[in-house]
């Protein structure tokens, strides 16, 4: 008897999963590897930045009193004293109309309260002049203006980029605390599959999910472990899935969740004693994605359809998998885009569209990516979003405004919008 599926909303099933995820274990790394991980502390400044008054300029520096009353008509010179790069310090203390050379990144000498940039003087030998007054503290940058001792700089759960790996250098974290990357496991399912690297018999196809999700692993900074394909036999298959679920944090399955007679994923979260967390979303493509989890581990059923395996990949493995890593922001960033050409097919469930987003400096727009059937293999190639399209619609028009998820990002959102 075929099983009757009950279809949940997109927005459900992303909840589901979410609230299944269990973090990885905290490990300290070098802050020179911590790149694509999760923060699992804060970052608070250990010192002032700068920690002294420094010039964020090449010039002189001078005291501003002294040039009280420069102008066109009365140029007030300057006689420099000494000359002083960045990371030294001069010994000399200035006196009325005296001047020290400075350049970017050196620390304002003593007695001297405002840089006077090259481009605003007149040199002339082991001197200068001026046309305009400095108010204290001109052109200076002062102690503490970026950051303040015990400032809390980045939260725990933000995303690891290199402007965080600046700031971490900045400080002297050398070593920092981040939720190990997971590892995975990925099955690809299907007697009709060969390898790439095959020739094509009667009835065969390449099989391009593995691949395919290895690589939107990999796009992550995870390394997932291939498993192979399915075989025919049942009983290989339950061992293959728990082997995989033994040696991995999650699992991955690329087809086998539908209900066609060697469609075995079924039977196998049956027999592990999986609990399943919905088989049927109200979403197209991947209305057959499955979720499972065992033992505090999840498995992620997949569609066999290129198309529809790489959609459920991107909102719900990828969330998922950023959450096990303690990423605050899991999800696909969402915008609002004027679609370029008319979307007339009807749409029972929220479809997922890949397409092409760009943004033109004014307005952001977005077109298909080409042939949308879940078995597409070409739109993926070309698309970097997706287009949304609410349940129950139809005949969307040039220039209707509509919801747009970007893909390849390296840094989500909070909050799950669609």
């Amino acid at each position: 008897m075929v099983e009757i599926r009950k279809p949940i909303k997109v927005k459900d099933a992303v909840n589901q999963v979410m609230e299944h995820v269990k973090r990885t274990p905290i490990i300290e790394i070098d802050y020179l590897q911590s790149y694509g991980y999760s923060l699992a502390e804060p970052i608070v400044a250990k010192h002032d930045v700068p920690s002294f008054h420094r010039s964020p300029y090449d010039g002189f520096a001078i005291r501003s009193q002294d040039s009280i009353g420069a102008s066109g008509d009365n140029r007030i010179p300057f006689q420099v004293i000494d000359h002083i790069g960045a990371g030294h310090v001069s010994t000399k203390q200035l006196q009325p109309y005296e001047a020290i050379r400075i350049m970017t990144g050196a620390p304002i000498p003593e007695g001297a309260d405002a840089i006077v940039m090259l481009e605003q003087t007149v040199e002339q030998g082991n001197s200068f002049s001026i046309r305009k007054p400095f108010a204290p503290y001109e052109n200076v940058s002062l102690k503490g203006e970026d950051a303040k001792e015990g400032e809390l700089l980045i939260q725990e759960g933000s995303f690891i980029h290199p402007g965080t790996i600046a700031l971490l250098a900045t400080f002297g974290y050398t070593k920092v605390k981040v939720h190990q990357k997971p590892s995975v496991g990925i099955i690809c399912t299907g007697t009709e599959l060969v390898s790439p690297h095959e020739e094509l018999a009667p009835g065969k196809i390449r099989n391009s999910n593995g691949p395919m999700v290895e690589t939107q692993l990999t796009r992550m900074g995870i390394t997932g472990t291939s498993y192979g394909f399915f075989t025919d036999e049942l009983d290989n298959c339950l061992a293959l899935v728990k082997k995989a679920l033994a040696e991995n944090d999650c699992v991955i399955t690329t087809g086998g969740v539908s209900v066609g007679d060697f469609d075995y994923l079924p039977e196998i979260y049956q027999r592990l004693g999986a609990k399943v967390l919905f088989n049927k979303i109200a979403m197209r493509p991947g209305s057959v994605t499955t979720v499972a989890t065992l033992d505090g581990k999840l498995l992620f059923g997949l569609s066999g359809n290129p198309s529809a395996c790489y959609t459920g990949f991107e909102l719900f493995v990828r969330p998922a998998i950023q959450r096990m890593m303690g990423n605050k922001r899991p999800f696909l960033p969402h915008f609002k885009a004027r679609l370029i050409e008319d979307i007339l097919k009807p749409n029972p469930f929220t479809r997922f569209i890949r397409s092409v987003f760009h943004f033109d400096g004014m307005n952001a727009y977005a077109t298909p990516a080409g042939f949308n059937k879940s078995n597409a293999v070409t739109s993926i190639a070309k698309g970097n979003a997706f287009i949304v399209l609410p349940g129950g619609t139809r005949n969307f028009q040039q220039g209707d405004v509509v919801d747009i998820l970007l893909l390849g990002v390296e840094e989500g959102v909070d909050e799950w919008t669609i």
